[in-house]
């Protein structure tokens, strides 16, 4: 097996320019076996501290002892200009000419630290466009130069792109060493799997409601076979799922106070997931437009997202399509179901 940093040096031995992925994932890697560690030693991680993040959430010390060890590789590696966190209402500027600009969600899925269901990291990375550094991160995600999230389950693991396929590698225990386990991973284009939160149905806009309650119908409704549902809550945990055997994953925006425009940010979760799904041979879009193509507005921006297999993304593109066009009564929507009589 291929050790991360062999694997990355090798994909880029012919452009130099390119080192500064390597040295920065070599820190990274090292970071997530820290956290790694600290999940497993377990202790009060997820307690509140008292403290709201920049997106308005409360602050587990988990989020803000992995924020600490990731904001340190980050600085250690000497290649990363500014440094933007789920953590931090503003960019933390480290050095104005170095080449790279790190956007993190340090712990993603830290309401589950008490429950023992698997939690992440979320990373992109893009090239320091200069100027305003505090608004270094808000370039579409088309400008990113690699991608990765963590997994701290049973096994530790990591999904990463440097734009030439994804890869998954696995933390040895015994060396803390990424070795690569599955390279140039494919999606299937095809699926019988969607994961969405279910206890939401009330709130989803209609289109929603419409493509969820035909999949529930299974052969007898308009897609004429059946569908199983998955849904762990935790992002990189149902990603890791969909990287591994296919499927897709709906977090849409619904009617709640705050959810109209989603809830995942797109900068630092929608974006890297996107540019690891579409490596993949995948999807990803916010229900209409692909995600990679949205313009930042600024740091912290939610949006809705879909992505996995390509069919059922064009599904959901499809039942999105008929609503903006005021076909929500149309043939295919008439029969009876859960959402409508």
């Amino acid at each position: 097996m291929t050790a991360l940093d062999a694997r990355l040096s090798a994909l880029h031995a012919d452009d130099s320019s390119q080192k500064a992925l390597v040295d920065l994932f070599t820190h990274l890697a090292q970071a997530s076996k820290d956290v790694s560690e600290l999940i497993a030693a377990g202790g009060a991680l997820g307690s509140s501290v008292g403290e709201e993040n920049a997106d308005g959430d409360q602050q587990k010390a988990l989020d803000v002892l992995a924020d600490d060890i990731f904001l340190e590789a980050a600085r250690q590696s000497k290649v990363v200009a500014a440094y933007c966190s789920e953590e931090q209402e503003d960019a933390v500027i480290l050095d104005e000419s170095a080449p790279l600009v790190l956007a993190i969600d340090p712990l993603d899925g830290s309401s589950n630290i008490d429950v023992n269901v698997s939690i992440g990291t979320i990373i992109s990375v893009l090239p320091n466009p200069g100027g305003d550094l505090q608004a270094s991160a808000m370039q579409p995600g088309t400008h990113q130069l690699a991608a990765a999230f963590m997994v701290y389950g049973p096994q530790t693991t990591l999904f990463v792109t440097t734009g030439s396929g994804t890869d998954l590698y696995r933390l040895h225990p015994a060396t803390g060493v990424f070795m690569l386990i599955d390279e140039a991973i494919e999606i299937p284009e095809e699926t019988s799997e969607y994961a969405i939160n279910a206890s939401n149905a009330r709130q989803w806009f209609p289109a929603t409601q419409r493509y969820v309650s035909d999949l529930l119908l299974g052969v007898d409704g308009p897609r004429e076979r059946n569908f199983n549902m998955r849904w762990v809550g935790s992002l990189v945990a149902d990603a890791g799922r969909i990287f591994n055997r296919g499927g897709v994953f709906l977090y849409p925006g619904d009617q709640r106070k705050k959810y109209e425009s989603g809830r995942l940010r797109l900068i630092y979760e929608a974006n890297p997931v996107a540019f690891l799904v579409e490596q993949a041979g995948g999807s990803a879009t916010n229900g209409s437009d692909r995600i990679l193509e949205i313009q930042p507005s600024e740091i912290h921006q939610r949006t809705p997202l879909v992505f996995g297999s390509k069919t059922e993304v064009r599904w959901l593109g499809s039942y999105e399509a008929e609503a903006r066009q005021g076909h929500s009564d149309s043939p295919l929507f008439g029969h009876r179901n859960l959402f409508r009589s």
